[in-house]
């Protein structure tokens, strides 16, 4: 992880002191200066303030049910913050996993490990999504055949990966994907010639939701391994 943020991880100290430090020359790593606040360090690296060797606390890892009008930013953003929800000390060191947009409901993961996120947000771990989709038209057996295939989204050059869909009833399907462009979901349907009226996260890998709207908690030790184990599969498609 980044100096800075190792420094906030293992004391009280917030970023811009951090990186004050860091730029003072106040820190060392295994025993030398590096005055660049971006240099990356492990836990296995022996990071030091004067005579005192920090130690990183452990990483947070954590679900919530987004509600409706709620946006995922550390911030309220015109909409409240999501961490409205969340009532963790220095929630501010989280980060969403994932985003998902304003009037999208669901699963929303937060956590402190960078690392982990990865093996989630970045395309070629292929973590699968799933998400509930309620459409303005029923699903066509042509717009399923072109989802499962890859479809060609407006101002993009290459196709999204193929899709999963499973029919819940004649406006309403399962879509898993395995990417996580901008307004994707909304975009593909739009690209099959369909609307989403409304739409929910139920499953990020194998973290299924389980929580009421609002209500969040800290993931099992089983799930936090999940996904970077998921993370690890070929992907059958």
């Amino acid at each position: 992880m980044r100096l800075d943020k190792f420094i906030c991880k293992s004391t009280d100290i917030i970023r811009p002191e951090a990186i004050i430090l860091v730029r003072e020359g106040q820190v060392r790593v295994d025993g030398k200066v590096f005055k660049n606040e971006a240099t990356q360090v492990h836990e296995n690296n022996c990071v030091t303030i004067g005579a005192r060797v920090l130690t990183p606390r452990p990483s947070r890892y954590i679900m919530l049910h987004k509600p409706l009008n709620t946006i995922c930013s550390n911030v309220d953003e015109g909409y409240p913050s999501i961490f409205r929800y969340i009532e963790v000390d220095r929630a501010f060191d989280l980060h969403v996993v994932g985003r998902l947009d304003v009037d999208t409901t669901g699963l929303v993961l937060a956590t402190d490990d960078g690392r982990w996120s990865y093996d989630i947000i970045h395309p070629k771990k292929q973590c699968e999504k799933v998400y509930r989709v309620g459409l303005r038209d029923p699903i066509s057996a042509e717009a399923i055949f072109k989802l499962e295939k890859g479809v060609q989204l407006q101002g993009v050059e290459s196709l999204t990966r193929p899709a999963k869909v499973e029919i819940v009833s004649e406006k309403n399907v399962l879509l898993t994907i395995t990417e996580g462009r901008f307004h994707q979901v909304k975009r593909m349907l739009r690209a099959v010639g369909n609307r989403v009226v409304n739409l929910h996260r139920q499953q990020i890998g194998d973290v299924a939701l389980d929580l009421e709207i609002g209500q969040w908690r800290h993931l099992t030790p089983e799930e936090v391994a999940s996904i970077s184990n998921t993370s690890r599969r070929t992907s059958p498609y």
